[in-house]
């Protein structure tokens, strides 16, 4: 039978003072972060060597999509045993609705369903499921997490704003591009975006100095933007629109940002980096091993997002990495990640396709005892 783990009271908040300067910049024009491998490089113990450990679950149920990932603990972190991710649009018309729709419940239980069945083949012993902006705003999300658990035996916890941050700097942060300067992590959701400003001094996970989450991700601020998309002015003007809204939902932390800063460093999980690296990458289809620890420069991102920005629908849904499931969404996306770069001018992004599933598997370990 699965353990379902309930949060810890360990949440970090905007506590203590600005991250240290003086780092000097390293190489990045595409590269990978140095000596940070991505995990399917990663040394651990072999199969014969995890054998008869606990497997452990994350599910990350969010506003776009689904993911989940099983795995068990190695001598230098974990080994990914199994994993799932499905685009269900949870948070689909929320924003007029005020509610979940029935055609998206119906997509997040057909999802958490095949999670449900994997924990059972994967004899799962420990799992921490978590819902996160969607289930926060809707008026039916504490009704439609009773429906989960009857249908599938999911407990999801509709965590907080900041425990998202917290999960999200905890699974991505060894991507961190080496330095001593000030470093911002974001995470660009389906319907919100959170900024996290760290100090990364020292060891073990970064200290979260100051951090924001804006009611704005892909799916909500798709959402607010009715237009012609086959007309040119009307796409301009509204992704202008889309990057004024998230600019002042950014204001009150970009006051608060360290200014004039060596070094600062620019850390990003979200599909939006993902899928924006492997057009950097000119990649034929998505490959996590290139994308997962890539540092790419800002300005690539930037002409990137505005040549998306400017292109028809049809045309986006021909790309490699974005196709027909991604192709409206992007450009919301680029507006939020746009806006972050205009607060946060960083030289690189690094780029992780990594975060919450893998800060709750490393919380799970962590309070099991598990020495990694």
């Amino acid at each position: 039978m699965v353990q379902h783990s309930r949060p810890s009271p360990q949440s970090s908040g905007p506590t203590g003072r600005p991250a240290g300067q003086n780092a000097r910049p390293g190489p990045g024009n595409g590269s990978k972060a140095a000596a940070i491998p991505p995990p399917s490089k990663q040394r651990g113990l072999s199969a014969h060597g995890t054998r008869g450990r606990k497997s452990y679950a994350a599910i990350d149920l969010g506003t776009n999509n689904c993911r989940l990932l099983i795995a068990k603990p190695s001598a230098d972190g974990f080994i990914v045993v199994d994993a799932f991710s499905r685009i269900v649009r949870l948070g689909e018309g929320l924003a007029s609705t005020g509610r979940i729709s029935d055609a998206a419940i119906d997509r997040a239980i057909a999802a958490l369903s095949v999670c449900a069945d994997k924990l059972r083949r994967r004899h799962v012993t420990l799992a921490r499921s978590v819902a996160t902006e969607a289930c926060r705003r809707a008026a039916n999300g504490a009704e439609f997490i009773q429906r989960v658990y009857r249908e599938t035996g999911i407990a999801l916890d509709i965590i907080s704003a900041q425990e998202e941050a917290r999960l999200a700097v905890m699974g991505c942060h060894a991507l961190l591009e080496p330095g001593d300067g000030p470093a911002l992590i974001f995470d660009i959701g389906g319907g919100s975006t959170e900024l996290v400003l760290v100090d990364s001094h020292g060891d073990g996970p970064p200290r979260i100095v100051d951090w924001v989450s804006a009611p704005w991700g892909v799916v909500s601020l798709t959402e607010s933007e009715a237009f012609d998309h086959a007309d040119p002015g009307q796409r301009l003007a509204a992704y202008g629109r889309m990057r004024e809204r998230v600019s002042g939902a950014f204001a009150g932390l970009a006051r608060r940002l360290p200014r004039g800063a060596d070094g600062i460093r620019l850390l990003g999980t979200s599909g939006t980096v993902t899928t924006l690296a492997s057009l950097h990458l000119n990649l034929p289809r998505y490959d996590r091993q290139a994308i997962d620890g890539l540092i790419v420069p800002c300005e690539s991102m930037r002409a990137i997002s505005a040549s998306l920005s400017a292109m028809p629908l049809a045309e986006r849904q021909t790309l490699p990495c974005i196709g027909t499931e991604r192709a409206d969404l992007v450009v919301a996306g680029c507006a939020i990640l746009e806006s972050i770069l205009d607060i946060w001018p960083a030289e690189r992004l690094g780029v992780a396709d990594r975060g919450i599933r893998e800060g709750i598997l490393r919380g799970l370990m962590d309070r099991d005892g598990v020495v990694m």
